[in-house]
């Protein structure tokens, strides 16, 4: 199954810290691609560090609770713990899209809900497949991100890491 996943760090070495989750992603998951790295100002808590943020797109054989444990899993490897929502983190790692599915359960909604307003999403979604289709709505990333509000405070950053082979 094709899934893009979405990274943010903004606590510690934010660059090592989504090296990290991706290096621990890599040994479940076939990593296709991944973005260049993007800084961003924090949504919904504003007084806290600005974040850096990648998109990666995958292949899984892992069923959406399957991946979302361990997500969850590496997030607290990595030193995350429950805060109020939007609080400063070392990492946080969202399933934006698996493949076409749509779902809403109380512990997952697929697509991400708040894809559509997430600027810090939209843009590396567009630099990876503008052409990709966001379910159910039909609507282009392309479009999404045309019309994104704070596309001007995502900042290109470079490539995070080569990606090997």
């Amino acid at each position: 199954m094709k899934v893009y996943l979405g990274l943010g760090s903004n606590l510690g070495d934010r660059k090592a810290n989504l090296e990290k989750a991706l290096q621990l992603l890599s040994e479940r998951l076939a990593i296709e691609q991944i973005s260049s790295l993007y800084e961003t100002a924090p949504v919904g808590h504003e007084e806290q560090s600005l974040f850096l943020n990648v998109v990666c797109r995958t292949q899984t054989d892992l069923e959406p609770f399957q991946l979302l444990s361990l997500i969850k899993g590496i997030e607290v490897s990595l030193g995350r713990v429950p805060s109020f929502p939007n609080a400063p983190r070392p990492i946080d790692v969202d399933i934006l899209f698996y493949g076409d599915l749509v779902m809403e359960t109380p512990e997952l909604t697929i697509p991400h809900p708040r894809i559509k307003e997430r600027a810090f999403v939209l843009i590396p979604l567009f630099e990876l497949d503008a052409a990709l289709l966001h379910p159910p709505s039909g609507e282009r990333i392309s479009a999404l991100a045309a019309r994104v509000p704070g596309r001007e405070g995502v900042r290109k950053m470079g490539k995070l890491i080569a990606m090997k082979g």
